[in-house]
Order: structure tokens, then sequence, then C-alpha cells
């Protein structure tokens, strides 16, 4: 198997990419994680497009064109040594047929996010590198934990992670080890079947979402379950899942972690031994911890959970 390649780290003065590859976002929402790119000994570059808005049944920041440009700007630029999303939302899948790693390849950096960037993640790890699944610029003004970017900062300085966490319920004991792999659920099952799609083989597999019907969280489970990903995967950590269902009948929608929804997902899997972690804190949710796609895990789920990197 081809060992991931992880970026270089970061040292102080180091730029960073700040762009948009998929919703559309506003000047002000962005202020507070830019100021804090500048504090944490960083300079914040903008991609041209940033603050594009283009709308064609969902507003884009910019045409795929626009997008396209900025996000091959920022891979291979040699000055940039990071790359940071803005948001999620909806895009990225129209960029990865267009992604250009030609001097990325040569330097690689690390790429920052979540949600809709799974399927950035997901091209990059196809391709051998590893990326942080972590908080986008955006969400810096949505009352989130500052200890989810400190984490993402000790990445980029070159500390990897090691999260500590209650047991619960629906967890599955035993010990596993084993590349991660994964992020938001949509977009995995939206990139099965696909050449872009995920090697689920002997990987731990992560899965976290917002805003599903039980119904449809149901079906993309299913989908997994049709597709072999439980026969392959080694273990399996389900974050966030949260807004789920219909806000007026689900008393916990706007809870992190939705307890019908892990009940759901809790049976699908009941059939499989691998072990199972409930209720890490990754996803749409305030207190959003970084993993790193494509890096190694030690998953220990016992009376308490460990998982290192």
């Amino acid at each position: 198997m081809t060992k991931v390649i992880f970026p270089k780290s970061l040292k102080k003065g180091d730029r960073i990419a700040v762009i948009s590859p998929a919703g559309a976002v506003e000047a002000s929402q962005l202020e507070k994680g830019i100021e804090m790119i500048k504090s944490k000994g960083y300079e914040p570059v903008l991609g041209e497009h940033l603050y594009t808005k283009f709308s064609n049944g969902y507003n884009y920041a910019g045409t795929e064109q626009e997008r396209i440009k900025d996000i091959n700007w920022a891979l291979n630029d040699h000055e940039i040594t990071a790359i940071w999303a803005s948001r999620g939302g909806y895009g990225c899948q129209h960029l990865i047929q267009n992604l250009n790693l030609k001097n990325f390849t040569k330097s690689p950096k690390w790429y920052i996010g979540y949600s809709d960037n799974t399927v950035i993640q997901s091209y990059l790890l196809k391709k051998g590198f590893a990326s942080i699944h972590g908080q986008t610029i955006k969400t810096s003004t949505f009352g989130v934990t500052e200890e989810s970017y400190d984490l993402i900062f000790d990445i980029l300085k070159g500390k990897t992670p090691k999260y500590s966490l209650k047991s619960h319920q629906f967890n599955k004991l035993g010990n596993t080890e084993g590349e991660l792999v994964g992020g938001n659920l949509a977009l995995i099952y939206a990139l099965l079947g696909t050449k872009y799609s995920f090697d689920f083989k002997d990987k731990i597999l992560f899965i976290e979402d917002i805003g599903e019907n039980f119904y449809a969280l149901d079906r993309m489970i299913m989908s997994l379950e049709l597709s072999g990903v439980f026969n392959k995967i080694s273990g399996l950590i389900v974050g966030g899942m949260t807004n789920m269902g219909d806000e007026k009948e689900n008393k916990q929608y706007e809870e992190s972690f939705d307890e019908f929804a892990y009940q759901l997902i809790s049976d699908r899997i009941s059939k499989y031994s691998f072990p199972v972690v409930f209720g890490f804190p990754n996803g749409h949710i305030k207190d959003n911890r970084p993993l790193i796609i494509g890096g190694n895990v030690k998953m220990k789920v016992e009376d308490k959970v460990k998982i290192e990197f």
C-alpha cells in the first residue's frame, strides 16, 4: 500500500490561501476567521473569487470556471503553504474533473475544510495526500469552540491529535488500526460508484451529517451496505448528526448527536463485528475537533475511547 503523504509543517509567516470552492459567502462572515489566521502568525491570501456570487439553482461562489481557477491557483502556487475553505454548501463536485496537481505533488500542502469539501479530500487521498477534516473559515462566526481551531493550527505545526472520549451506549467494543477515510455522509454517498470514491478496504470510516430526513439518512446507510462498504472497513467513527428529521417533531433537532439518528445507524450495522465509536466531536457542530483524512488511526473502544493518529 502506498504511504499517504503528509504536507510539511508550516512556519510563522507562511501564506494560507482562503478560497470558496462551493457556496457563496459574505465578507462579514469571514472577517473573524481571517483575523484568526493573522493572529497565529500566518498570512491569509484571498482567492480572486472568494466573494464572487453566481446563482444557478444555488448561490455558488462563482461559476464553475471561476471556482476551478481559484482552487488550482491555491493548489499549485509555490508561495501558498496551506488551503482553507471558506465554507462548504454545494459545488465541489463541479471541480474534481478539472483539478491540477502538477506543482502540488512537488510541494504538497494541507487542505482544510469539511461538509462539501469531503469531495476534494476524497480526491486528494486517491492521489495519496492527507488533508484536515475540520472547521471552515465561515464557522468562526457561529460560536464554535476556540479549541476546534487551535487543534487545526497544531496539525499545521506538525502535531498529530489524540482524543479521549466517554463511552457511548451504541459503541461496539474492540481495538483496530487503519487509515481514516470519510467525512460528510451525503458526499461519501454521492461519490459511491465513481472513480473519486474512497477506497474502503481495511479503512476506518468516519461519517457525519446535518439536515437530513431520517429516511434519507437510512437510505445513505443502506447504500453503503449495498455497496459492500461495511464488509470492507475495519472500524467506524460516527460524529455529529444534527438538525435531523422534522424540526417541529424532533425534540433533539438542535442537538449535536441526535439519538434517533444514532439508533438508526446502530441498528443497520448491528450484524457487523468492527469496533464503532459514536459521539465523536466532529461535524456540523460547535465543538468540531479536526481529523486527518488519510492519517493512520489507532482506535481503542473500551470503557473509555482513545483515538490517536
